[in-house]
């Protein structure tokens, strides 16, 4: 009887056991590291590695190939919030230079929607989804302020890869185009868009075609909806009050701001004397245009180079390398700007 209630009593402990492991894990899971406020993230003593990018124009197309490693210090990685480390790529992305209109938008979330001058990604979206569920329709934005990704200074974290990206508007490489204008006031460009489409920061010309209409802060057409979040899925959702959580805390309010569903409108800019569409980027939602007005090329949709290896690409499809012989214009040197 005594050996059958010490059985007992070892079955009982284990149970009790398993339960509080199981509790200590669905918590972990609900409540990831992520899911707080977020932490300044200290700056790095030195680069990674050294940066690479090149940049050319040949035949209809501009190529950007780079290693991914920006030419200012990152924050630390891997930190709180992010556990990745900062690991060289071999990006390979082409864009036409004729960009047109498309028929329709392009949903640019889950991929590069664009390429900042120093060759590192620009990414609107994340992979983090209400209660790890996919088809929740509930994604967490990286720049709402509630959750902790382990932004940098500069906006930007480090995918599982080893693929530095930015999420906002890269302050060092405004800071590094300031420097070149030489303390001159006017539209500063930061990249190139996935359908070939230039990217500009946040300050534009008041008078879209007036080049000496002085500048001025251009204001997204995206608004924080007003209410509470519908209950939705087997679990209802996450609920409470829009707050900016969540992208589908936002909406397009037509013409409630400065550009245009894709963060973007059309204009005379410094490089662009005779007028063109570009897109801006924006210190409030959006922040990195979400769509597309372009047709992207395939080159950005597709796997965009892993760390010391080659990506895999569809026979005839995506970014073909530049002609041999062609002489792009060096880097720029790395800047220990912060």
């Amino acid at each position: 009887m005594k050996n059958f209630a010490w059985l007992t009593s070892r079955y009982s402990l284990a149970l009790v056991l398993l339960i509080c492991i199981a509790a200590i894990a669905d918590a972990a899971l609900r409540n990831p590291p992520w899911m707080r406020p977020p932490e300044p993230i200290p700056t790095a003593k030195s680069h990674p590695a050294q940066p690479k990018v090149d940049m050319v124009e040949k035949d209809g197309f501009r190529y950007i190939s780079s290693n991914a490693i920006p030419d200012h210090l990152p924050g630390v990685f891997p930190n709180s919030g992010n556990p990745n480390t900062i690991r060289e790529q071999q990006l390979q992305f082409r864009m036409t230079l004729q960009p047109t209109f498309a028929d329709e938008l392009t949903h640019a979330v889950r991929y590069p929607m664009g390429v900042a001058i120093n060759g590192v990604p620009f990414e609107p979206g994340t992979a983090e989804v209400w209660n790890f569920d996919r088809n929740s329709g509930w994604n967490y934005d990286a720049m709402s302020g509630k959750i902790h990704l382990g932004l940098d200074h500069s906006l930007a974290h480090v995918q599982p890869t080893g693929l530095y990206h930015y999420h906002g508007i890269p302050q060092p490489v405004v800071n590094a185009r300031l420097h070149e204008l030489d303390g001159k006031k006017d539209m500063i460009l930061v990249g190139y868009a996935a359908d070939g489409f230039p990217i500009y920061t946040e300050y534009g010309y008041s008078e879209p075609d007036n080049p000496k209409s002085g500048l001025k802060k251009l204001a997204p057409s995206w608004q924080l909806k007003e209410g509470n979040r519908p209950r939705t899925g087997s679990d209802g959702g996450p609920g409470g009050q829009y707050d900016g959580t969540f992208t589908q805390d936002f909406e397009f309010v037509e013409d409630s701001g400065d550009l245009d569903q894709c963060n973007g409108r059309h204009g005379v800019t410094p490089e662009y004397p005779n007028g063109i569409y570009y897109y801006v980027l924006t210190d409030t939602y959006p922040f990195i245009p979400r769509y597309l007005r372009g047709e992207p090329d395939p080159s950005f949709s597709e796997r965009r180079g892993r760390s010391g290896q080659s990506a895999r690409r569809r026979p005839g499809a995506g970014f073909r390398p530049p002609p041999p012989g062609f002489r792009p214009p060096p880097p720029r040197r790395p800047s220990s700007e912060n």
